[in-house]
């Protein structure tokens, strides 16, 4: 810290960066705030500001984050609604007490004491995560960020205090959810598919309320039985749950995660008569998953294969019976020759489907790798040999003819697939 920008200001390590140091955590990044300041006098040190709506300034060297101390008054509904008020006057505790979780309420000061005014530390100690006070529900985005820490701290056995769990029940019921932004809304998701256990994000939300009005695809497939002898979990819900997490063991890639948690949303429209069946809801799915794409604006990348996954999920369990001009026009869906490592991500969200079930979750999955090997197999065809020696208007036709082929060998010889 530069001593001619910082000295003499009272200024206090902030929020996630002391929480996670006494949990022995890797901290990510470093926020500050500044006790008795002004923004004038921050821009005077060379601060810049950053902050549109609140009074947030970046060190001229670290550039790290220093906010004035403030508090804030609700006043209007949503996440946005909100006055700000940064003066010399307000202290510390003022600027800690409007913070979302007791953890998150957390100072230090440059002595390495820890300033603890709503009972952080303790609850660090007990895992639990509780509001700072009735303020909380002044702002739903909290309950999202209630439901990621949820995720964040899952290994750690972080559980929701029953008194806040209730709180965003509230808030819930009185419709502060449906003033999220859809941005808002997949940032926070696309945040908590990231973490080990992607699951207890969604639980989190399931248990008060939330997740049937932001996700309600999602939020219908508990309850709804699949057949015992495939699925000994049974409940749909239950086992996309265990998916997304199988998911999160296979791959770091957020879009696999993500495609892995939306693979089943058409079990959730199946009509009750067919239960415990679910024939045709790959299709369903694919629908569902692009309505939940448009509504949450998600990005194209996590769009496209969650789609694909949703719509092939069921052949690559089959790969060893199907035909191998099937697997290539499978192939040839997914754009293999241009996009090969969006297959990669499909067979990975696949296996997590295979094994996110009570018993499968330490088992092989044979049909990816008798995938990859056919999909090895046509990519080693030599494209340029064939067209110098094609007529004119067969080339396409030509390449084509001699990926199958290749991927007619490679089933022959790992004793996969079917003949032509």
């Amino acid at each position: 810290m530069s001593s001619t920008a910082t000295d003499g200001l009272d200024i206090y390590l902030v929020g996630g960066a002391v929480r996670d140091r006494l949990l022995c955590l890797p901290v990510d990044e470093l926020d500050y705030v500044v006790v008795g300041s002004t923004a004038e006098e921050m821009r005077r040190r060379g601060f810049t500001r950053v902050g549109k709506d609140f009074p947030v300034f970046l060190h001229p060297e670290t550039k790290d984050e220093y906010a004035l101390a403030r508090t804030e008054r609700k006043s209007a509904p949503g996440y946005r609604g909100f006055e700000v008020h940064a003066a010399p006057e307000v202290t510390l505790e003022q600027d800690l007490a409007r913070r979302d979780l007791t953890i998150n309420a957390l100072a230090e000061d440059w002595d390495g004491h820890i300033i603890d005014p709503f009972g952080g530390v303790a609850d660090l100690k007990a895992g639990v995560l509780r509001h700072v006070s009735l303020a909380f529900a002044e702002d739903p985005v909290r309950i999202l960020r209630v439901a990621r820490f949820a995720a964040r701290f899952a290994e750690l056995g972080f559980r929701v205090a029953d008194e806040t769990m209730a709180l965003m029940c509230d808030m819930v019921a009185a419709g502060e959810v449906d003033a999220l932004v859809p941005e808002r809304v997949w940032q926070e998701m696309a945040k908590a598919l990231a973490e080990a256990r992607p699951s207890r994000f969604f639980e989190v939300l399931r248990a008060c309320g939330a997740l049937a009005r932001l996700l309600p695809e999602l939020d219908r497939l508990w309850g709804v039985p699949q057949p015992a002898e495939s699925h000994p979990e049974i409940d749909t819900g239950v086992h996309v749950m265990m998916v997304v997490d199988m998911a999160a063991r296979l791959s770091d890639a957020t879009e696999v995660r993500f495609a892995a948690l939306c693979h089943d949303l058409g079990k959730g429209v199946t009509p009750r008569a067919e239960w415990p069946q679910h024939h045709g809801h790959e299709e369903r799915s694919v629908a569902l998953v692009e309505e939940i794409c448009v509504r949450l604006r998600v990005p194209k990348r996590f769009s496209e294969l969650a789609r694909l996954v949703a719509r092939y999920h069921g052949l690559v369990h089959r790969a060893a019976r199907l035909q191998p001009g099937t697997l290539l026009t499978m192939f040839e869906a997914v754009d293999l020759f241009r996009r090969p490592r969006r297959v990669e991500q499909l067979l990975l969200a696949c296996e997590a489907d295979y094994r996110g079930r009570p018993g499968y979750e330490e088992h092989a999955y044979p049909q990816g790798e008798l995938v990859r090997s056919c999909v090895l197999a046509a990519q080693r065809v030599d494209q340029r040999t064939i067209a110098a020696a094609a007529e004119p208007g067969q080339i396409a036709e030509d390449i084509r003819r001699a990926r199958l082929a290749a991927i007619i060998e490679a089933c022959r010889r790992i004793g996969g697939a079917a003949g032509p």
